[in-house]
């Protein structure tokens, strides 16, 4: 049998759709722009070494400017000054997209006090001190309405918390002390109720203050292939810089030999003038990918921050791009977390329509999304009318719990045969200790006189809820639904004997995938069994498609689950998975982590549980639930603030993209070098090297207008990239053959073709300006 797909909007990007990054508002370069002129100190430049040597040239020409003034130099010094600052710009409009997000942060980081306890063990006594005088161990109390002072766990209490400053979900969620959801975050605010927090933090290093620097940058290390690709472009800059500095004395040599050649503002007899050597230089040197490299890390982290995503660093968004094995946990990440009923399956000589009114009437008292299933199963595939419990006179309803595995419902022929008060009307409160559902006294069982006592009627049409004790020998109609082995074994207690069909249901059912309930009845003294109900995993819609995409990217897919195999092996399949692993320990995960990695792969998981501590440690990306613990979230490498499993794929996705931005505009950027190579050499030698004309493929107006226009384009380039450097490159899934195939024609193609057609269309307008011709 096929599991059912649930058709719910889906926020992951679609097949062959963009993981984007917002678009670019052109008033925030405004904005950015005084950040950039900041950034013009060479003490923060450094770290950029490519552009130091820009910021180092364009000082060396304004000298020269000063010294010797023309149009034609002073032209240089403005655009190579604008180089620059256009590369500072880049990092610091990026910087800019995080301001906002850690503005709100700031919002949510308040200056409040705490009631400090003066001993844990002592609730009662406390001393109200500031949020920042708190240490890591303190045990503060927190009531409704009041700030959470601090990042901490619960250790006592439940409460209702809204935490829409960090995530921006206005519906509050529960925390609550022992469980995996009893982390909470300072600055959030307790809605109900009391709860005692035991703070976690280091001043100054609360979730908040972490989040803050990280949207910033202010605290952006440079990711391991962030600092081979600077080392790699310093490198090519001192190559062209000593290959810059060779060419004087070839400059000298052919001017000395050809002395007939007028001299000009690029050649004399002293051979390359200053500003020529550096505009060359500056041209030559891989300035674009130079000035966009810082942007392109920032940028990718806040497209993690756009999707409620905290990175603890860009060295794990750059390890989700590289990741070969996803570890997915089946419940909430490949399923709804909640089974849905899909079939009634009645045993020989039962009708179908009886099943289902039975299922229908056992389910009602059973608040399990599983019980509301089958209410709503029965109303859609057998056009039974929705009941509530209310309706049904002289019945007792029987809740699902943990213990009986069971829930169901006792209905009395009479009212006289289960106590019915004349004048409540409520199943259970007879004026007589004797009736069936009396309570004589607070602790018994049945409908105390007020709403508050054990057994106490939903509404006022309802007849109480009473334990699984049923209301034997009266004459009325007992019906259970439940686990295939509680009510088997309450059929039997009740005298009723389950036929061998009843196991073929269940056994069938079971090796599907799917879990088996079962029905049973006991009406004037008979008992029997009805029929089995089939309970399904929902797996969500679309997850097929996602690991189809996973595996054409090379991305090997594991569905961790705690069923039995045989229902992990029906799930995995219909999913789509490559592996599962099935009745699944925290050990087990962790194992299967070092085996991958022992294989050379990188490991990406999520979790919440403090059990999960040590795999998501382990993992090469751990992505921790913002609901789950506090050692999760400090094991983990990023949180996802939504608590939203599935956006697992969508991190490899930003992290693959940030490696492809960066490897395509680095490829774009030396391949601009090609054509400046023909705008410059032919330009500075051809009057005394007739031959290099032949390269002046662009049939470029002067010496001068070629190298202005080569500085131009070299400036406006920059500006015109930073969107896509911020956005992304495009990005579908496939293999990482076709990826390459693919930058290359469109980026290394494209990076030589686009300088051309530039370079010539701003000489064309640069021509007619003083000193070009």
């Amino acid at each position: 049998m096929s599991t059912p797909t649930l058709h719910t909007p889906r926020r992951t990007p679609a097949p062959h759709d963009k993981v984007g990054g917002g678009l670019l508002d052109p008033r925030q370069m405004i904005r950015s722009l005084p950040d950039a002129l900041r950034k013009l100190n060479p003490v923060t430049l450094w770290r950029n070494p490519v552009m130091l040597i820009v910021e180092a040239g364009a000082v060396f020409t304004t000298v020269l400017a000063i010294a010797a003034p023309s149009f034609f130099a002073w032209a240089i010094v403005v655009w190579l000054w604008l180089t620059v600052i256009f590369a500072n710009l880049a990092e610091a409009v990026a910087e800019g997209r995080g301001k906002a997000q850690a503005a709100t942060l700031r919002a949510a980081k308040r200056d409040t006090t705490a009631r400090r306890l003066l001993s844990p063990d002592d609730p009662a006594h406390w001393e109200e001190v500031g949020a920042t005088e708190l240490r890591q161990g303190d045990v503060v109390v927190v009531e409704a309405g009041q700030i959470i002072p601090g990042d901490g766990d619960v250790i006592e209490g439940i409460a209702s918390v809204d935490e829409s400053a960090i995530t921006g979900e206005s519906a509050p969620v529960i925390r609550e002390s022992g469980g995996d959801r009893s982390a909470v975050t300072g600055g959030t605010k307790v809605l109900s109720d009391r709860i005692v927090v035991r703070i976690t933090q280091k001043p100054g290093e609360s979730f908040i203050d972490r989040m803050i620097s990280l949207v910033e940058g202010a605290n952006r290390q440079k990711t391991p292939n962030e600092i081979a690709l600077n080392i790699l472009l310093a490198a090519l800059t001192i190559i062209f810089l000593a290959a810059t500095a060779t060419m004087q004395p070839m400059a000298i040599y052919a001017k000395a030999t050809n002395p007939g050649i007028p001299d000009s503002l690029a050649l004399t007899g002293d051979g390359v003038t200053g500003v020529v050597l550096v505009s060359l230089l500056v041209c030559l040197i891989p300035t674009t990918i130079g000035a966009l490299l810082s942007a392109i890390g920032i940028a990718g982290m806040d497209r993690l921050v756009q999707r409620n995503v905290l990175a603890m660093s860009g060295r794990a968004v750059e390890a989700a791009g590289d990741v070969n094995t996803l570890l997915l946990d089946k419940t909430g990440t490949i399923t709804l977390g909640n089974r849905q009923a899909a079939e009634f399956l009645p045993v020989p000589g039962v009708p179908a329509m009886e099943l289902a009114r039975a299922a229908q009437l056992s389910s009602l008292a059973d608040e399990t999304p599983e019980g509301r299933s089958i209410v709503v199963y029965a109303k859609q595939g057998y056009g039974l009318r929705e009941r509530e419990p209310g309706e049904l006179a002289h019945a007792t309803w029987v809740p699902f719990t943990a213990q009986t595995r069971m829930s169901g419902v006792d209905i009395a022929p009479d009212p006289g045969a289960v106590g019915t008060a004349p004048d409540s009307g409520a199943v259970g409160t007879a004026p007589d200790a004797g009736a069936v559902g009396t309570a004589p006294d607070p602790g018994a069982v049945g409908t105390a006189p007020d709403a508050g006592a054990m057994g106490t009627a939903p509404d006022s049409g309802a007849v109480g809820i009473a334990p699984d004790s049923g209301v034997s020998g009266l004459g009325g109609r007992q019906v259970r639904k439940g686990a295939a082995t509680a009510v088997m074994k309450w059929v039997r207690d009740h005298g009723g004997h389950p036929t061998a069909d009843v196991g073929h249901l269940v056994d069938g059912i079971s090796a599907s995938g799917g879990t088996p309930l079962v029905v049973g009845e006991v009406n004037g003294g008979e008992a029997r069994v009805l029929g089995v109900i089939h309970l399904k995993d929902v797996v969500k819609e679309g997850m097929r498609e996602r690991f189809d995409e996973m595996r054409r990217m090379g991305i090997r897919t594991v569905m961790i689950t705690g069923d039995n195999p045989l229902t992990a092996k029906a799930i995995a399949e219909e999913a789509g998975v490559d592996d599962f692993l099935a009745e699944a320990t925290p050990e087990d995960k962790l194992a299967l982590i070092k085996k991958e990695q022992e294989g050379g792969r990188l490991v990406a998981m999520t979790g919440d549980g403090t059990n999960d501590a040590p795999a998501l440690a382990q993992a090469d990306v751990g992505v921790a639930m913002n609901t789950g613990t506090s050692a999760a979230k400090e094991a983990g490498n990023m949180v996802d603030l939504d608590s939203n499993p599935t956006k697992l794929i969508e991190i490899v996705e930003i992290g693959k993209q940030l490696l492809i931005t960066r490897g395509a505009l680095t490829t774009f950027s030396i391949a601009n070098d090609i054509a400046k190579y023909f705008a410059i050499i032919p330009a500075m030698f051809a009057a005394v090297y007739p031959g290099l004309d032949a390269l002046n493929i662009m049939r470029l107006s002067s010496p001068q207008s070629a190298i202005l226009a080569a500085v131009i384009f070299n400036a406006v380039i920059i500006v015109a990239l930073i969107p896509l450097a911020l956005r992304g490159v495009r990005y579908r899934p496939s293999s990482a053959a076709k990826l390459l195939s693919r930058n290359l024609y469109l980026y290394g193609l494209g990076g030589v073709i686009a300088p051309f057609i530039g370079i010539k269309l701003i000489d064309l307008v640069i021509q007619f300006l003083p000193g070009m011709s």
